[in-house]
């Protein structure tokens, strides 16, 4: 039998690394909020001016205090953005200390120290925005960060692709490595664009804005309502179908800056949007999967990929009901091709809440119908394939199991789904569940 083909995707090639785009100084350096010593603060800095942003936040109904503040500031410079989009001429991001669960003295705390980055910077408060990240429940030491914070303002901050690596070395926690993609492209009139991310995250993540912190600067000229017309549904196509642990945080944030320092704006050319929207599209989603691939203990990077759906929310619901499954996630990490795992989450998948699918694209009262709605299939015409091996066809298909769980041990297990019904396609990123995962978390304390 034909194994079913790759989803075709037409996006830029992506390099791992981080590529400063011009307008930006940043640095990364120690604080002293973790204990050990590691790096734990970054600062991005626009050079003229504020930069357009566009902002994803956590759905949490406790968000941190980081959170709370950058809506109040966004919306300070955008009002008809509630909060989503707006302007902005410095960031943080500081690591282990969540500053969530901490109530209004921790709000007030945030809030100091982006007094104290305004005050570093020239700017005013209100275009300063903040990210944190680290054990909820747990205040910032205002002061020690403060203090760091303006020496390395004023002496510490470079324009270079080393430096920005160093923001995403201080963004991590638990994180085996640092996350980072780039992507460099021609537009008319304005040459040399680059789209470059940095991000952390490896735990407490979960679909519908995963739990991760990244930077996306760019160097485009953009208006940030356009920015976010670009950002939103790009993040419900990637790093909204991202689960390692099926819990979702307090402290999600995706900012995409822009400096405009690559020259004309690109706001009225259709072409140049395209192209632009596709370099962020690209860089989200190496993120997403990278982050993905360090999931807490994890070994093995899960890809499920479907086809066939009644539209593309339907398949991307059946995508995250795959690597979301904690049974599917414990026999990908033995090595077990038992896709009965598989048709069964398939089989459970619900679309995704009405808010998440207004993001991606579909109309509020498509929405509000769709929402919670099951996913539909045929089981006569359900395919499912795992690493370019047919298993389900319908009816179980004869295979080779132990060469089937050799090639399952690789590093990465892909899982094709073709639900029978449409022409709708989706996918989505996770991981295996070892025991690492629980030895690390019955011990996380930073």
């Amino acid at each position: 039998m034909t194994p079913l083909a790759p989803l075709p995707f037409d996006l830029p090639e992506v390099e791992q690394e981080a590529r400063l785009p011009g307008g930006f100084h940043v640095v990364g350096t120690g604080a002293g909020i973790k204990g050990s010593g590691a790096p734990d603060l970054g600062l991005v800095v626009v050079d003229d001016g504020p930069a357009a942003v566009a902002a994803t936040f956590t759905t949490s109904r406790l968000p941190a205090a980081s959170v709370r503040m950058n809506r109040e500031h966004l919306a300070s410079s955008e009002p008809d953005g509630a909060g989503c989009y707006g302007w902005s001429s410095a960031m943080m991001v500081t690591s282990g200390c969540a500053n969530a669960a901490t109530g209004d003295a921790g709000l007030d705390d945030q809030r100091r120290l982006a007094a104290a980055l305004a005050a570093a910077t020239g700017t005013s408060v209100e275009r300063v925005l903040a990210m944190s990240t680290g054990l909820i429940g747990t205040r910032l030491p205002v002061e020690r960060i403060s203090h760091v914070m303006g020496m390395v303002a004023a002496t510490g901050l470079r324009a270079d692709d080393r430096a920005y690596g160093d923001v995403a070395e201080a963004m991590r926690t638990t994180d085996s490595r640092a996350k980072k993609a780039a992507v460099r492209l021609d537009l008319p009139g304005a040459a040399g664009v680059t789209v470059s991310g940095v991000a952390k995250g490896v735990g407490m993540i979960h679909t519908q804005m995963a739990t991760m912190l990244s930077f996306v600067l760019t160097d485009a000229s953009l208006s940030p309502r356009t920015l976010h017309r670009i950002l939103r549904p790009i993040v419900a196509r990637t790093w909204d179908q991202t689960s390692v642990d099926g819990d979702q945080s307090t402290n999600d944030t995706v900012l995409l800056v822009a400096s405009a320092a690559a020259g004309r704006s690109i706001e009225d050319d259709p072409s140049a949007l395209a192209a632009f929207s596709g370099a962020v599209e690209a860089v989200a989603r190496s993120l997403a999967r990278q982050q993905a691939a360090d999931g807490e203990g994890a070994a093995t990077l899960i890809t499920c990929a479907v086809s066939g759906g009644l539209d593309d929310a339907a398949a991307r619901a059946a995508a995250r009901a795959v690597v979301s499954s904690d049974l599917l996630k414990a026999a990908v990490h033995g090595a077990d091709p038992n896709w009965g795992r598989i048709a069964m989450a398939v089989g459970n998948a619900t679309i995704a809440p009405a808010p998440v699918l207004e993001a991606a694209g579909l109309p509020a009262q498509a929405a509000r119908v769709r929402a919670g709605a099951p996913v539909e299939l045929d089981p006569d015409r359900l395919q499912i394939d795992i690493e370019g091996t047919p298993v389900f066809a319908g009816v179980p298909v004869d295979y080779d199991e132990p060469a089937l769980s050799a090639r399952m041990r690789g590093g990465e297990v892909t899982i094709r789904v073709d639900l029978g019904v449409g022409e709708g396609t989706g996918e989505a990123f996770g991981c295996d569940l070892t025991e690492q995962y629980v030895i690390e978390n019955s011990e996380y304390s930073t």
